[in-house]
């Protein structure tokens, strides 16, 4: 598989990590994909459409737009005639074969983030029908509720079940479809027309989605996906600090739990981005370095009660929340307004960056 470098400038957040710093993590991410493409949590170890996302993504922002691409290709390879991939690979192989609305949405945030960073309209262009069969799903599992279901049941009806993390995402993955299918001119209404009742369900319907309060992700992910903004986004994020983040560490992954994971914590820090508060950003990825390895990679979490590091892995998407979030924070190119800026998605670039 080719390996290039393109040159591309890497964010620094000073006092918190180097530019060098974030080259080496976007390295860490690059030695565990493997030499088909496929980018999972680690060599050897579970794959799922989301977090391969993610970690194409922070190739992206690191250079790399080569594996990138080879990343974003082994999952256009294997998409399903439904529009969907499996809920998990393992060595390309399928071992969930559960199909969830979250890992159909994501690809079109990652084409989206990579066509903002290296303005490789060759990639949208043979990427564009994947994210199009994929989103098609996504609005064909949308609820009476305006919510979308979190996955097809085994006869293929959307289970009642809509979960708020997930919902958050898909509402930025349709948004981004949108912006794709602008530029590719393929105007897709029924996306538009979906992406309007499922913020109107996030924003106004808390009993249209299970309640799983006790995880930080439904705290944050209205806000880190631009559902929730302005005073409201404000006002969402004091509301849960006392309970989820703790000083110095990090933020819990769960409320009742003495456990701060590294992906929360930066995803959060993305969440303070696009509510205009890059300096508590700043301290919330300043926060989470204990979790940084050697290589520059980093551990899952951490649980302080026992000063154990846990689960006993470093993952690629860890990693990969970490180079977002700095690049969120450092504004180092047009990419980062992804979440630095979330009306940036209804400004739709009509060029890239070449």
């Amino acid at each position: 598989m080719p390996d290039r470098h393109d040159g591309a400038e890497l964010p620094a957040v000073p006092g918190v990590l180097t530019a060098d710093q974030l080259r080496e993590t976007v390295a860490a991410i690059a030695a565990e994909q493997a030499s088909d493409g496929a980018l999972p949590w680690f060599r050897g170890g579970q794959l799922d459409a989301w977090d391969s996302v993610e970690a194409a993504m922070a190739l992206d922002v690191g250079g790399e737009h080569d594996r990138a691409v080879a990343a974003y290709d082994w999952l256009a390879s294997r998409q399903r005639a439904d529009g969907s991939w499996a809920a998990e690979y393992r060595d390309g192989h399928v071992v969930a074969p559960a199909v969830e609305s979250n890992h159909a949405g994501y690809l079109a945030v990652g084409v989206w983030h990579s066509w903002l960073r290296t303005g490789d309209a060759a990639l949208v262009g043979r990427l564009w029908p994947t994210v199009r069969r994929a989103l098609d799903l996504v609005t064909a599992m949308q609820l009476a509720t305006g919510a979308i279901s979190w996955a097809l049941r085994p006869d293929g009806t959307p289970d009642d079940t809509a979960l708020l993390t997930g919902n958050a995402s898909l509402s930025q993955a349709l948004r981004a479809g949108v912006a794709l299918a602008e530029l590719v001119g393929e105007v897709q209404p029924d996306w538009e027309l979906a992406a309007a009742d499922l913020r109107r369900a996030l924003c106004e319907r808390p009993e249209a989605f299970a309640d799983r309060s006790r995880y930080s992700m439904d705290w944050y992910y209205p806000v880190l996906a631009g559902a929730v903004t302005g005073a409201a986004a404000t006002d969402r994020l004091a509301a849960g600090w006392d309970t989820f983040v703790v000083p110095g560490l990090g933020v819990r992954c769960v409320a009742d739990r003495p456990w701060v994971t590294g992906a929360e914590t930066c995803e959060l820090a993305l969440a303070l981005a696009a509510a205009g508060r890059p300096d508590d950003a700043t301290e919330q990825l300043a926060a989470m370095q204990h979790l940084r390895a050697e290589d520059g990679s980093y551990w899952t979490g951490l649980v302080y009660a026992d000063d154990a590091r846990w689960p006993v892995e470093r993952t690629t998407w860890t990693a990969a929340a970490v180079v977002l979030a700095a690049d969120a924070i450092a504004g180092t190119g047009p990419a980062a307004a992804l979440f630095a800026d979330p009306a940036a998605l209804d400004r739709p670039a009509v060029t890239g960056p070449r």
